[in-house]
């Protein structure tokens, strides 16, 4: 028996957003932003501090007995909308989300849970990040409970105090950052960076079967990613809008040109039906009703519309949108990045149509 999705926001989640949206506000400035990825450290561990240990948002999805807050991934969507609109640089999604749903999809988590949802150490899922959710994925080779190996792509991996490595033995392994070499590749996205995980004979702690904690992992991150495209296309269209009203040309308002009121009029109705599709993957995850069916909906729409706002916003703050110093490019590379995280938008449509019975072109 299914039963009727709510997409509206609760009082308690706007409170909530409203709390990290001016946390984000000290914390994650775009220039602030800006110089970080400049650093050889893009991570902001004082934002990430006061989102985990200030305001325990990482614990979001851990039941309260094993010291989380026991909330839904609806509150965990609102925070995401809200680090989507910052582009912020901290491991939310990749240690919050999608690590901490491997562990809660596994036999033992060996204290880890606690520990993640805490903030005292983050974890991350040493599957590339643009596997899809039931995606073939690399694994490493174990002899004797030591790990041997190079995985590529590893989102975060280079802030993760802890890594969840898939074995050949059909395992997945919680091993120690200290334990492996992490490189760091060039990546689009200069604050979700990709680095490569080299495990030499690293010990690791058996936690459980790899296969149903991935899946479980790359389908919460895949269902929630959506929420972050949806606050990156909602900043992108408002800053565009409040631009090109300030913006002058011939003696009035760049915005009052027809022309760029039907191509921000079809923008905001793109951004809608994306916060239809986000919410309603959200709430799949968290009443576990239709779950594949929504995620593979907001997955399949949200990489266009994200990627669409940035670029419009990107042109029509004409050569202002082509420096380094507005935040507009930050916005696009994640988009970008984003579109093809946990799955293309073509493997989210080929995994509906089986879902759903209908035969793929």
């Amino acid at each position: 028996m299914s039963t009727q999705p709510d997409l509206l926001y609760s009082e308690e989640e706007e409170a909530l957003r409203a709390a990290v949206r001016d946390l984000l506000a000290d914390h994650c400035d775009a220039p602030g932003v800006i110089a970080r990825t400049e650093s050889d450290a893009p991570h902001d561990l004082a934002a990430w501090k006061a989102l985990s240990d200030g305001m325990g948002l990482a614990g979001l999805l851990v039941p309260e007995a094993q010291g989380g807050q026991g909330a839904t991934h609806r509150e965990v969507a609102v925070v995401l909308e809200e680090l989507g609109r910052a582009v912020a640089p901290v491991p939310y999604l990749t240690s919050a989300v999608v690590a901490t749903e491997a562990l809660l999809g596994c036999e033992t988590d060996g204290g880890l849970l606690a520990e993640l949802a805490s903030g005292r150490r983050i974890g991350a899922l040493a599957v590339a990040l643009n596997v899809a959710p039931g995606g073939a994925y690399k694994v490493v080779r174990q002899e004797g409970g030591a790990l041997h190996g190079e995985l590529t792509g590893i989102a975060d991996a280079s802030a993760a105090d802890v890594l969840l490595v898939p074995a050949d033995d059909g395992g997945l392994y919680a091993v120690d950052a200290g334990a492996v070499t992490v490189t760091p590749q060039t990546s689009l996205d200069l604050t979700r960076p990709v680095a490569t995980v080299s495990l030499d004979g690293a010990p690791g702690r058996l936690l459980g079967d790899a296969e149903p904690a991935v899946r479980r992992a790359l389908r919460a991150g895949s269902g929630l990613l959506a929420s972050e495209q949806l606050g990156l296309a909602e900043w992108t269209l408002t800053e565009t809008v409040r631009y090109l009203k300030d913006r002058k040309q011939f003696n009035r308002p760049v915005g009052g040109f027809q022309a760029l009121k039907h191509r921000l009029a079809q923008l905001w109705l793109e951004v809608v039906n994306l916060r239809a599709a986000a919410r309603n993957a959200a709430d799949a995850l968290a009443s576990g009703v239709d779950v594949d069916v929504a995620v593979a909906v907001a997955q399949a729409y949200a990489a266009h519309v994200a990627v669409h706002a940035a670029e419009e916003a990107v042109q029509l703050h004409g050569g202002l949108g082509m420096t380094w110093e507005h935040p507009v490019h930050l916005y696009l590379k994640r988009a970008k990045a984003d579109s093809i995280a946990y799955g293309t938008a073509g493997a989210h449509r080929e995994a509906l149509a089986e879902l759903v019975d209908l035969a793929a072109p």
